[in-house]
């Protein structure tokens, strides 16, 4: 396994992709998750880079390297768990170990053609985890399998029930949230993988959906901005100069002085309104979305900052819904016309379990050769 740099491993110092902590005193303990994998005899190969504190969808880290994307030549890798991803879409790691704060696995996932699995955020512990957003941060993995996501899920899980394994849900593709500038590339996969599960027998209706539509007016954007200052605001005020310009920016961490704390407990509000309203209106049914609208960009892309800023949002915005609405979420490998995206699955919070059976069965059909379809 793999791990990203944001988790203590005993005798490492963690530097959560940053200059600023690099000369940390090394951890005295292994965090929650590692001393579970641990215990059930996983082998651990190192840290893996990442955006500057988990801060950005794109994996870009000017201090330490940008890892390659694995399947597009000249392409960023996604993140912020970007040297996660390539560990095990390169074969390096069976599991990469990472958090996701608003799609930093399945991002990545999407982008290298792997499995990104994002727990509902309490059921995996953060103790020794070094946080962006303590509201949205989950732990999870990524593997070249879902069967391997839920191995170690099984392992790291503060508690586990049996699952309802033949739950059959009926798919919801929103028609007012995601779907509207996808890459023609996307919109074609999507479309077929929409097919093969409509012939294996699943349901897949179109609908619009009230809580993503009352989503869209919600200031996302202040928690990890405020949050990532609670945690790293002294880095913040008296080492700035060493940052990510990008990660420091006033669109990012300094985004925080623009909210006052009766506005930020009003967002806290509002986002716990909106999760009882979506387990209402989603159900037991699951939300079936293209993980990211758009094929990985080009490191050349990222050269401006407005490209930089915009194509960030844009990657974001699909997987963060299970962030802020606390679901679970996955993110499967498809591929179409030699072209690999990625299709998401998403779940109301608490069924981790029933979603990893279900992805493992669509998993399947989306590996069966054509004529079987």
């Amino acid at each position: 396994m793999s791990v990203k740099d944001l988790f203590d491993v005993k005798g490492f110092i963690t530097k959560a992709g940053t200059q600023f902590m690099k000369f940390d005193e090394p951890a005295a303990k292994d965090c929650d998750v590692i001393a579970r994998l641990r215990e059930a005899g996983a082998v651990f190969i190192g840290h893996t880079n990442m955006t500057e504190l988990a801060y950005s969808g794109l994996g870009l880290n000017p201090h330490y390297g940008t890892p390659v994307n694995a399947l597009y030549a000249d392409c960023i890798p996604g993140g912020s768990t970007s040297g996660g991803a390539i560990s095990v879409a390169c074969g390096a790691a069976d599991v990469a170990i990472g958090t996701d704060t608003g799609g930093s696995l399945r991002i990545p996932a999407a982008f290298n053609g792997i499995v990104g699995f994002k727990p509902t955020q309490n059921s995996v512990s953060r103790e020794g985890c070094k946080a962006l957003s303590q509201s949205l941060d989950s732990v999870g993995t990524m593997a070249a399998s879902v069967d391997a996501c839920k191995l170690v899920y099984q392992a790291i899980a503060q508690s586990l029930r049996e699952p309802i394994v033949d739950l059959q849900p009926e798919f919801i593709v929103p028609t007012n949230y995601g779907m509207d500038d996808l890459e023609p590339a996307v919109a074609t996969g999507f479309s077929e993988a929409i097919e093969i599960l409509r012939r294996q027998g699943f349901k897949v209706r179109y609908e619009s959906l009230n809580t993503l539509h009352a989503l869209k007016t919600l200031p996302v954007w202040q928690f990890s901005s405020i949050e990532s200052r609670a945690s790293y605001d002294e880095a913040y005020k008296t080492q700035r100069e060493i940052m990510d310009p990008r990660v420091a920016s006033a669109t990012r961490m300094g985004r925080a002085d623009e909210v006052s704390a009766i506005e930020y407990r009003k967002t806290l509000n509002s986002r716990n309104e909106l999760i009882t309203r979506f387990k209402n209106e989603i159900g037991t049914q699951v939300l079936l979305m293209p993980t990211v609208p758009i094929l990985p960009p080009s490191f050349a892309t990222m050269e401006s900052d407005d490209e930089y800023n915009r194509i960030n949002l844009q990657v974001l915005r699909n997987p963060s819904i299970a962030n802020v609405l606390d679901c679970c979420s996955i993110s499967l490998p498809f591929e179409h016309n030699k072209i690999t995206t990625g299709v998401m699955l998403t779940a109301s919070g608490g069924n981790d379990l029933e979603l990893l059976a279900l992805a493992a069965k669509v998993e399947s059909y989306f590996k069966l050769p054509k004529a079987n379809h």
